[in-house]
């Protein structure tokens, strides 16, 4: 009696614990898909349980592992993916399930290895036609369902977590206006045009007022291309970096700027969809603002590079190539 009363309590207390995870990779084969979670502070079965959506004493057997034993801080799991958790049909929903493609992998080959998920289901999920895969890429086979989402663990692609304490106002950056008033002084940076600081602004759904700024001559996306070319000669020093994105409103039109947490303002960010191989250039305006829906992001882009990126999805994964 003691012991199932300690249960539930502790079940109550993790349910706040976990968070959920951006980027989730499927690892082995058909019938023992799974993927990884590294244990951490104030966790437990239960709570691992509800966030992945699969039972406690199923997650102790993929482990070979009992109830009893408890967990090991750091210790890494396999959380199986059955049909209670793991959905595969057309019209699934949840948190995307990434396969990452290996040399010489078909289409057809990734649905046999994955409970022979439809060719048509892969296709649709990830917006492209035929049987083309790229090497190193990402494939969406299947959505984790229910529960809270799952702990952010998957080994790659690794996105950067921020810290996040306290939870201002989401920071919107702008259109930049050809002759705004110059009511404001533009920060220091060591990129040849100043910019100005996103302004202040209500939350995204809504188009922020122009911030005041020095004006800056209009330049459209191919210059943004020849600049990241100088910065980074040729490609040479660029430093790459893999995780999700996700969008901001802009009044730009014909050229893409983005935010970033480690790339200078002014830097010339080189982004692209793995999935199909598109690619756009982003001028770096300001840090991603630090808000719990920012977590775990590695950029934000202006919504005008959507359609160039041949996506619509409201978070998407991508590559990062720029001069840090």
């Amino acid at each position: 009696m003691v012991k199932s009363i300690l249960s539930i309590a502790l079940f109550g207390l993790s349910a706040g614990v976990v968070k959920a995870q951006d980027t989730l990779l499927v690892q082995g084969t058909t019938p023992a898909l799974y993927i990884s979670h590294v244990v951490k502070k104030g966790e437990n079965f239960y709570s691992l349980s509800r966030a992945y959506g699969v039972p406690p004493k199923e997650i102790a057997a993929a482990n070979k592992i009992t109830m009893d034993q408890g967990l090991q801080l750091g210790h890494l799991l396999h959380i199986p993916l059955t049909a209670s958790n793991f959905s595969q049909k057309a019209d699934a929903s949840g948190t995307p399930v990434y396969h990452k493609v290996t040399d010489k992998e078909t289409l057809y080959r990734v649905s046999v290895n994955h409970n022979k998920v439809p060719l048509d289901n892969i296709r649709q999920w990830n917006n492209f036609q035929g049987d083309g895969l790229k090497k190193d890429g990402y494939i969406i086979v299947g959505y984790l369902k229910g529960g809270n989402g799952a702990v952010a663990s998957a080994p790659a692609p690794a996105p950067r977590k921020e810290v996040v304490k306290n939870e201002p106002k989401e920071q919107t950056p702008p259109a930049e206006p050809v002759t705004p008033p110059a009511t404001e002084a533009p920060r220091k940076e060591v990129k040849k045009e100043p910019e100005a600081r996103p302004v202040t602004d209500a939350p995204e759904t809504t188009t922020p007022a122009p911030a005041p700024k020095t004006a800056a001559p209009v330049v459209a996306n191919g210059d943004f291309e020849k600049l990241y070319e100088q910065q980074t000669n040729g490609g040479k020093k660029a430093t790459t970096e893999k995780g999700p994105g996700t969008w901001f409103k802009s009044n730009a039109v014909g050229k893409y700027y983005a935010l970033h947490n480690t790339a200078a303002r002014g830097t010339i960010i080189k982004v692209t969809n793995p999935l199909n191989g598109k690619a756009i250039y982003a001028k770096v305006l300001d840090v991603i603002p630090q808000m719990k829906s920012n977590a775990g992001l590695i950029v934000k882009l202006s919504d005008g590079a959507m359609q160039a990126l041949g996506t619509t999805d409201a978070r998407f994964y991508c590559e990062l190539s720029y001069d840090n």
